[in-house]
């Protein structure tokens, strides 16, 4: 089994052992690492011929394993270009977010809203799973083609709020509060997810590659591309609802109660509830599913049944 894959296994069983290392993983100093020392790094590993049976107890091969983690993709075993390696998903994704999050006119949230899914779908598209069998070429274009409608569709719905409050001019303070503060929350979990699925889609269309227990690919699935698209969708949705209900719901009675005298403290206590809000969501939402994916034998398609008697099934599911 590849390293990568073949740690979360072992490491990473229980949600807190995930957690953990999802913490280490996302070191931004990781992203310091050259392509050469990187390079090395995944040959010792591959040569080590480690089973990993049993948890790390040397440091170094710790270290070895997370930099693995943090710049390798584990199905091409390519070096992922650095702004989309999971270190610097918090770096540069928290001021897209802050900026998304600030009510502007409906033009000016519907670019900064593009320009956030635009990263995100694709650190979606270098991170998911890489063993999805179609032609190459025409389905690069049809994952950047698809890519570039779900990111103008999710701007538009993100934005579509102060296009209404606008149109209508609502001057209820319960419906300021439900179309400012509370409706953004939901439609941007959910068109972060609408736009992993439709990145990825051809994970669930043309299936993505099995193992045993031993790394031995038995088949393609598309029941565990569907899984792995799912569960993935639903931890970004999780990420950035919460990252979008929370400080707005803070900071509403943080404004009732008038902690904060001036317009600057006020934005500069918003910048801190969204940084902490999604610093701690990050490794949460990262941590929900397995890395390794488990499937059930059962649960596959008829031809794989045939080829394995093993009971649980393992894949790649992405971030």
């Amino acid at each position: 089994m590849e390293p990568n894959l073949r740690f979360w296994r072992t490491e990473g069983q229980s949600f807190f052992q995930r957690f953990l290392l999802w913490v280490d993983v996302l070191d931004p100093l990781l992203l310091l690492k050259s392509s050469d020392e990187i390079r090395r790094t995944r040959l010792l590993l591959q040569n080590s011929g480690k089973t990993l049976s049993e948890p790390v107890q040397n440091d170094q091969t710790k270290q070895a394993f997370l930099l693995s983690l943090s710049s390798v993709h584990p199905d091409t075993d390519k070096i992922i270009p650095v702004l989309f390696r999971p270190p610097a998903f918090l770096p540069i994704s928290l001021p897209l977010v802050i900026t998304s999050s600030l009510q502007h006119r409906a033009k000016q949230t519907f670019f900064s809203q593009f320009v956030f899914h635009m990263y995100t779908t694709g650190f979606a598209l270098l991170n998911g799973n890489g063993t999805a069998k179609a032609e190459e070429y025409s389905l690069q274009q049809k994952q950047i083609f698809c890519g570039l409608g779900a990111i103008t569709y999710a701007a538009c719905i993100g934005a579509l709020p102060l296009v209404f409050m606008n149109r209508y001019t609502l001057k209820s303070s319960l419906t300021q509060l439900v179309v400012k503060k509370l409706l953004p929350a939901p439609l941007f979990g959910l068109m972060s997810a609408f736009t992993v699925v439709v990145v990825r889609s051809p994970e669930f269309e043309n299936g993505i590659e099995v193992m045993d227990s031993n790394g031995k690919v038995v088949g393609v699935s598309r029941k565990a591309g569907e899984k792995a698209v799912k569960e993935t969708a639903l931890s970004r949705a999780v990420l950035f609802g919460t990252t979008f209900f929370l400080p707005a719901v803070l900071m509403y009675f943080v404004e009732r109660a008038k902690f904060a005298k001036t317009p600057h403290a006020l934005a500069s206590m918003r910048m801190f509830v969204v940084t902490s809000v999604l610093a701690g969501m990050l490794p949460v939402s990262l941590s929900m599913f397995p890395q390794c994916g488990v499937i059930k034998r059962a649960d596959l398609e008829p031809e794989i049944l045939s080829s394995t008697e093993e009971t649980e099934l393992f894949y790649n599911r992405g971030i």
